[in-house]
């Protein structure tokens, strides 16, 4: 139920998404740039939450397979029309979740979450299943707003606010802190946390995580 909920809202704002423009250009190429450096031209990736593709469009011909999924069928819709057929034959758009991915196990050598965690209902499960998917010593890539370090007034009152009317997705309040020691119970080595961010305040760390 919580599944389809979710589906339906992305569903519904994947037009406005679309057009939606990055608010940090500048961070946003500097994780393009690094997570580039950190893949090798043998990986096999998979995205979760790839929304419209624009990553996976970007990152897909640097690498051997590129697997970008997203839970609204009306995301991957538009990445795939964005699409030029045969222009990376590695890059595929499928509408999954890490739950819905079986028989995956062992699978991929870096998995990429990018603005995802914080919306997953099952943080612990999530990571575990992404741990299960990676092939030994592969990489986790994920960059996620910590929205238990925003202002009060917009995680408290806001955001609840928002969600009761339908204008808000499925949120976890979540610190850096709590972050970092979820990764890390899932079995991950966490190899490098940084800043990004090149305006305002840094509520989102980009964290490099190998598998154990």
């Amino acid at each position: 139920m919580a599944d389809a909920s979710d589906a339906h809202f992305w569903d519904r704002s994947a037009p406005k998404y679309a057009k939606s423009k990055i608010a940090d250009p500048g961070g946003y190429e500097r994780s393009l740039e690094r997570t580039r450096a950190l893949l090798k031209p043998k990986d096999r990736v998979l995205e979760l939450g790839c929304g419209t593709g624009t990553t996976a469009l970007r990152l897909a011909d640097t690498v051997q397979s590129y697997l970008a999924t997203d839970i609204s069928p009306q995301m991957i819709a538009i990445a795939t029309g964005k699409q030029v057929p045969g222009a990376i034959t590695g890059l595929t758009f499928r509408t999954e979740t890490a739950q819905s991915l079986t028989n995956l196990e062992a699978q991929f050598t870096a998995v990429l979450g990018f603005n995802y965690l914080h919306l997953v209902r099952d943080l612990p499960d999530t990571l575990q299943r992404i741990h299960d998917m990676l092939e030994p010593d592969g990489l986790f890539i994920s960059k996620t707003p910590c929205v238990g370090e925003m202002n009060f007034l917009i995680r408290q009152i806001l955001l609840p606010a928002m969600r009761a009317v339908g204008k808000a997705p499925f949120v976890a309040i979540i610190r850096r802190e709590e972050l970092s020691a979820r990764i890390l119970a899932a079995g991950f080595q966490i190899v490098a946390t940084e800043a990004h961010t090149t305006k305002g305040k840094d509520i989102r760390p980009y964290i490099v995580a190998r598998k154990r």
